[in-house]
């Protein structure tokens, strides 16, 4: 079971001055899901190499299981420093693909061409694909048969209320849940901060960080299936 893992190379949030990048918890718990499954996992960004931390993510209250093993796995650790260029990448090489979270996938993965043309691609060969909390960003612009991939179909991802919360709402390119309305998909959500996945066919979609590790069960339900 070979699984592609996407993350984003952006680190600027807005013009604030402050930091952004990937969410710990959002690769951390997916990651280690898979991994103890026995899934053979590739990690890629745009840049390759070290993709950027959202130091929100590394504060006391962000911490979990996931994230504190994540900080004492040097050779995870290692391995993410050296993620691959998405343009190496093929989706024909591998059986599904996970789309971490964090601010960054707004700025890059939602326009990144190669970003689209994979998720198209993976689209095609009828692979289960999983996004979680700002990951569905990198549906933004992804078509399936000259529509919106996201068109009709049940989906989740991080609520405007949440955005709210973090304050970053006026900062944000464009909010998800918004997004998701505007593309014709059928958005849901459940309570703000809790776990709340959706599965459509092969798509899979988490709400917020603490969907993260249940997304990750559920794309691994989808290829242990195939």
């Amino acid at each position: 079971m070979k699984i592609l893992m996407v993350l984003t190379s952006h680190d600027k949030l807005g013009d604030t001055g402050r930091k952004t990048g990937f969410w710990v918890e959002e690769f951390a718990a997916p990651y280690y899901v898979l991994a103890d499954a026995g899934a053979e996992i590739t990690l890629a960004s745009p840049k390759g190499g070290q993709p950027p931390i959202d130091p929100s993510s590394t504060g006391e209250d962000a911490q979990t299981d996931a994230t504190r093993r994540f900080d004492k796995d040097e050779e995870l650790q290692k391995k993410l420093s050296m993620t691959r260029k998405l343009e190496d990448v093929d989706a024909s090489d591998y059986d599904g693909v996970f789309y971490p979270g964090g601010h960054g996938p707004l700025w890059d993965l939602a326009n990144s061409l190669k970003s689209i043309s994979l998720i198209e691609d993976f689209n095609q060969q009828m692979k289960p694909m999983a996004f979680v909390c700002h990951a569905p960003a990198a549906l933004a612009n992804v078509e399936d048969h000259k529509n919106p991939l996201v068109r009709g179909k049940d989906v989740t991802g991080f609520t405007n209320s949440e955005e709210d919360a973090v304050g970053l709402s006026d900062v944000v390119p464009f909010k998800i849940e918004d997004k998701m309305n505007q593309l014709g998909a059928n958005y849901s959500k459940g309570d703000d901060w809790g776990s709340y996945v959706k599965v459509d066919g092969k798509l899979v979609t988490g709400q917020n960080p603490a969907s993260s590790e249940k997304a990750a069960r559920e794309l691994l339900r989808l290829l242990q299936k195939a």
